[in-house]
């Protein structure tokens, strides 16, 4: 905001209230809607009426194209002034869980569920994963103290998968899983001798997982990365991986068009109840 919403502040009556409506523009799934208040409450700070938000699809559900998602109610110029950061954060809250449900869908009957990375945007992580729980995906990591994955540059500075494992099992607290990336078949064999409870096998093709996983025989959790997209996902899951991670979810996931429609001005009333 700056020193504040100029075109707002010339065009729009501080007293001024009204009705405005977040409208789907595209089926998508929803995400995000709760965050619409917090932006207008930080807009308004101590100092303005802060306007009501009546959400109308719950989190998760598919709203078709056309639908309204929630009504905003109150103070236009705060509203106004917010519109384009509620936009964006519940624009892309919804595109990160439509592009999961599309991926969930694309594994159904099989034993693999669809789960996140750390490939987020710096400081969104906690809603970009939120996003993907309401797409039914999983949710991997959040951070790295929350679980051991030894990647390939651990195993390069220690010298071998299974001194990676030792050293990890001998420094972290029994609850902690350690789960070892694997890029080739030899280093699945010497991370299952090393007593690795999950493997991660980066950037093979269906075919080798398949190997993969006949070798692992419910030894450790396999999850599956690298190279996975709509089109792949299915023989990925269908070679028997417990979890396919898919950095696309978050990182780079396209918006869900999301707008702002105007529905009617009213007089200006007093501080409306909190939705």
């Amino acid at each position: 905001m700056g020193r504040g919403d100029v075109t707002t502040a010339s065009t729009i009556d501080p007293a001024a209230a009204g009705r405005t409506a977040l409208v789907a523009r595209e089926e998508c799934v929803v995400a995000g809607l709760p965050l619409v208040e917090i932006v207008l409450e930080a807009v308004a700070g101590g100092g303005s009426r802060v306007p009501s938000v009546e959400i109308e699809v719950g989190e998760g559900e598919v709203a078709r194209r056309g639908r309204r998602l929630a009504v905003v109610d109150g103070s236009l110029a705060v509203t106004l002034t917010g519109e384009r950061l509620l936009l964006n954060l519940v624009q892309h809250l919804c595109g990160i869980a439509t592009e999961t449900r599309r991926y969930v869908q694309a594994v159904a009957g099989t034993r693999a569920a669809i789960v996140d990375t750390r490939k987020t945007l710096p400081g969104m992580r906690l809603l970009q994963k939120y996003a993907v729980r309401c797409g039914g995906g999983r949710n991997h990591r959040f951070g790295l103290d929350d679980g051991v994955l030894v990647k390939d540059n651990h195993v390069a500075a220690c010298g071998s998968v299974a001194a990676a494992v030792r050293a990890a099992r001998a420094a972290v607290p029994h609850s902690l899983r350690v789960e070892v990336e694997c890029d080739r078949l030899s280093q699945v064999d010497e991370a299952l001798r090393a007593g690795a409870d999950a493997i991660l096998l980066d950037n093979m093709t269906p075919a080798e997982v398949r190997a993969a996983v006949r070798r692992i025989d419910g030894r450790a959790i396999v999850e599956v990365s690298g190279g996975v997209n709509l089109d792949t996902v299915r023989a990925y899951a269908e070679s028997g991986a417990d979890l396919v991670s898919v950095g696309r979810l978050t990182h780079s996931v396209r918006a869900v068009d999301v707008g702002l429609d105007f529905l009617a001005r009213r007089p200006a009333r007093g501080r409306a109840r909190r939705a």
